[in-house]
């Protein structure tokens, strides 16, 4: 299967929209695309999955073992033309000192040749030593191409490519000139979702075209499609083993769970867009039919037997949120009468009892009595560790055992009128109160956390199990 890593010497160098107008291009050559992102990042993968228009998947060393990458890009590629991976950060950028966790790893990991993207302004024969310096620095991976990204004309282009030529053995695959048209909006956590911009398609359009006239397509393709060496298995299977589908949850027989589906509401639109396709698989395969619901125009909850609030940007939309009276009623009178509900971040934030951002407030679900409040600096940010604590409510637990998530927000619950009990004690991060994350009300879980469901936490059929134990026991 063809393949490519689409990588940068640093953060911000443009990758990710020129990795957006690479899989919109290809598909319009009529390839199955399927895109990767390296990383927990949720808004990323919304673009390239609406530029290739399949569910870009995450490649996460914190939440997924080696193994388990690979499985996912074996899987999630087998009926496509082209796998392409897009990093985080630089090349060689990780939080291991050795690389390990590194975007290099993944390339390595996964046998991907790398396409760099590099921001030439300012730059034009100093682009040969630093080319030379990222591929002696790990002579393992294997930069295939570089793209030029925000070059500054013609004359510029040219310098930059006689130099790339003339000391390296790098294929030159385009100059991309600097242009406001390859520009999304941004806001405090990165990109302007696609979810939210009324104009996702047309700008995923014009991306697409600008980068099909300057980036060589043909020559990416055939790096791309270069033999690849198989992945060495993992060093703790041993020889002959038969290799487990880690990816995959156990069937619904070997379960022993009841019989049918359950439906499980999940808020799905402007607001709330926080969710990995691979999760969503996980509530499906664990007997869960997701019910899309919009919380800015549906008046009520559909008839559920569960609730999924995922992460998103409810401060954006906090006046119409607060608007749709009957939907906030509709969800707090659910919760009161013991719905099964999981909410993240976003969610966390719309069950409060008010969001307050810039000045303004307005009020929310209410179950949680606190007040969500934005602040102008992230107030927990990067991967977390944590523990299940005696009152998680989900099935299953282990108190002893680590679980390695994330967390991004720039809200803090404050002003909190009562004492509640909590699903999670922090090891390394912020959740609600520095100490502890997951607040528990009735069947409700909420956390600034953002978990996902791998062989080290399955979450989804936890909650999934936990809903089936509330059918069978209404009272509980």
């Amino acid at each position: 299967m063809a393949r490519i890593f689409i990588s940068a010497t640093h953060k911000s160098s443009g990758k990710t929209t020129l990795s957006i107008g690479l899989c919109a291009a290809l598909y319009a050559q009529g390839l199955r695309v399927q895109p990767f992102k390296k990383g927990p990042d949720y808004i990323d993968p919304l673009w390239l999955g609406a530029a290739s228009q399949r569910p870009c998947h995450n490649l996460d060393f914190n939440t997924m073992t080696p193994d388990e990458i690979i499985q996912m890009v074996q899987h999630y590629s087998k009926n496509a033309d082209i796998a392409l991976i897009e990093a985080n950060k630089g090349l060689y950028d990780g939080m291991a000192l050795d690389g390990a966790d590194s975007n290099a790893a993944v390339a390595k990991l996964t046998q991907s040749p790398v396409i760099l993207v590099v921001d030439s302004r300012g730059m034009t024969r100093g682009i040969a030593p630093l080319l030379l310096g990222y591929q002696a620095f790990d002579r393992e991976v294997n930069i295939a191409g570089i793209i030029f990204n925000r070059v500054g004309g013609a004359r510029h282009a040219t310098k930059l490519r006689e130099s790339v030529e003339h000391y390296t053995d790098i294929k030159v695959l385009g100059a991309v000139q600097n242009n406001p048209e390859m520009e999304i909006e941004e806001r405090h956590l990165g990109l302007m979702p696609s979810n939210e911009s009324g104009e996702a398609e047309q700008q995923i359009g014009r991306i697409r075209d600008l980068v099909a006239e300057q980036v060589d397509l043909a020559t990416l393709l055939g790096i791309a499609e270069e033999p690849l060496t198989p992945p060495a298995p993992s060093p703790s299977r041993g020889e002959g083993e038969e290799e487990k589908n880690i990816l995959a949850p156990l069937p619904l027989r070997e379960r022993g769970w009841g019989e049918g589906f359950l439906r499980i509401g999940i808020c799905q639109d402007p607001a709330f867009g926080f969710y990995y396709p691979g999760d969503l698989d996980a509530l499906q395969q664990a007997g869960a039919q997701l019910v899309p619901i919009n919380t800015l125009k549906d008046a009520a909850l559909p008839n559920i037997n569960g609730l999924f609030i995922g992460g998103g940007f409810p401060e954006t939309h906090m006046q119409q949120l607060a608007a749709n009276t009957s939907m906030r009623e509709s969800i707090r009178d659910a919760i009161d009468n013991g719905l099964p509900t999981y909410a993240e971040c976003g969610g966390l934030m719309y069950l409060s009892r008010s969001l307050i951002w810039n000045g303004q407030q307005a009020p929310m679900v209410g179950v949680i009595p606190g007040d969500a409040v934005m602040h102008t600096k992230p107030q927990g940010r990067g991967y977390v560790k944590l523990q299940e604590t005696a009152d998680m409510p989900w099935p299953g637990g282990d108190t002893l055992h680590t679980i390695n998530a994330h967390e991004f927000h720039y809200s803090r619950l404050e002003n909190l009128t009562a004492t509640g009990k909590f699903a999670y004690r922090m090891q390394r991060g912020t959740g609600i109160d520095g100490q502890h994350d997951g607040w528990i009300y009735r069947n409700l879980l909420a956390s600034y956390t953002h978990m996902r469901d791998t062989a080290q936490f399955r979450w989804a059929q936890r909650f999934v199990e936990f809903i089936r134990q509330t059918q069978r026991n209404p009272t509980a």
